[in-house]
């Protein structure tokens, strides 16, 4: 039925965990799949990555860097909190044909450390 094989194959710890989360916590198998198909799609990448290396060598960091593009992070709540708050001013222009004053609170989430 499947073919142990192939390049992309669950190591048997991967598989025992998801045995004991259908059984024992009776996860959904739609979150199981989904958990599966991320599983293998990150192990392709690694190996994208790992072969990038290989064949370009790592001092250009390509591995790293299609890496990056593919798994891009999520933006800090910092981050977030700065486009919130440019949104917030475009709108505030937009609808008082004005500055909304917000150089403090900006000055004080960009002081705050990145996370």
């Amino acid at each position: 039925m499947t073919n142990e094989n192939h390049p992309i194959t669950p190591s048997l710890e991967l598989l025992k965990h998801w045995e004991e989360q259908h059984f024992d916590e009776g996860e959904n198998y739609d979150v199981m799949l989904i958990q599966a198909y991320q599983a293998g799609a990150d192990q392709e990448l690694e190996a994208c990555c790992e072969w990038l290396n290989c064949e370009l060598g790592t001092g250009w960091g390509h591995g790293t860097k299609l890496r990056s593009a593919r798994r891009p992070k999520s933006p800090s709540l910092k981050e977030q909190a700065l486009e919130q708050l440019k949104s917030l001013e475009v709108a505030f222009l937009v609808t008082h044909g004005g500055d909304a004053k917000t150089e403090n609170i900006r000055r004080a989430l960009e002081a705050l450390p990145n996370d």
